[in-house]
């Protein structure tokens, strides 16, 4: 059975010892495995607490980010560069001191909107920090995941089939594509043909609605998702991300631009989201 994870954002906005215990015990409660956990800040994560939540509560984790536009690797200022390898080294020691082995999101870019189209020398400075980055992950035993968003999130990578480019520059046997349903529907033509040409790439899952709210409420085509997850063998995390004015992080949620209240009860919302996601898994 693929592992059922939610979005440590869910919960909280921050990672103080009460929010931690929060976030882990809340997830357990509502029926999930794993929480993934956000490290924008990898300063802001005390990894000895968070490995101990995470244990006595038996739930496993995986991390995630984006890069900001002042450690955007895919700049061609070297300062910015040397700023975002150094970030997401950081992030990479967080993952494997909390006992995660999973860092995935936007490691390749910023996130945020950009006005330009990527150059090639930025291209060839991701892959080059990426390749030292998976290097170095393998040695920790973490796979890294790169996960296409949409156009206002990024410039660089978009779709399964840009994504699967950049793994091939970057050469390395751990890192794989982590698709996102809320920019799947953004970017794709649809959402069977991307898990189908990711095949054994696809590592990880993110399952939100196009509004960011309730699972199974917008446009997303749960159905057809989830049957291309099957008819692939995925059996990889499948986690469940929504966003709302409600609990905030500062600085992710201006970046995702959640600006309106989808809902207040991260509870109610989570125990929704995990029986929906159970009764496509429970159709294969």
């Amino acid at each position: 059975m693929n592992p059922v994870g939610v979005h440590a954002l869910v919960w909280v906005g921050g990672w103080s010892p009460q929010e931690c215990e929060l976030a882990v015990s809340s997830s357990k409660a509502a029926g999930y495995s794993l929480i993934e956990i956000p490290v924008l800040d990898p300063a802001r994560i005390d990894t000895a607490m968070t490995r101990e939540t995470l244990r006595r509560h038996g739930l496993d984790a995986a991390c995630s980010l984006g890069l900001a536009h002042d450690t955007d690797i895919s700049s061609e200022d070297p300062d910015r560069v040397a700023a975002g390898e150094k970030l997401l080294h950081r992030a990479l020691d967080v993952t494997h001191d909390i006992g995660a082995a999973y860092l995935g999101g936007v490691l390749y870019s910023a996130l945020g909107r950009y006005t330009t189209p990527p150059s090639e020398r930025g291209r060839r400075n991701a892959a080059a920090v990426l390749r030292e980055l998976a290097a170095a992950a393998a040695r920790a035993g973490i796979t890294l995941g790169i996960e296409p968003v949409n156009r206002y999130e990024s410039n660089l990578v978009n779709t399964a089939e840009q994504a699967l480019d950049l793994i091939g520059d970057v050469a390395a046997n751990n890192v794989v594509v982590h698709l996102d349903a809320y920019h799947m529907n953004i970017e794709e033509s649809d959402f069977r043909a991307p898990i189908l040409r990711c095949g054994d790439l696809l590592g990880y899952v993110h399952v939100g609605e196009s509004h960011r709210g309730y699972l199974g409420t917008g446009s997303v085509d749960l159905a057809a998702l989830f049957d291309a997850l099957a008819e692939t063998g995925y059996t990889g995390p499948v986690t469940f991300e929504s966003f709302s004015s409600a609990v905030v992080d500062p600085r992710l949620s201006s970046t995702l631009a959640i600006w309106r209240n989808l809902w207040s009860d991260g509870m109610d919302l989570a125990t929704s989201a995990r029986a929906e996601i159970a009764s496509h898994l429970g159709r294969r």
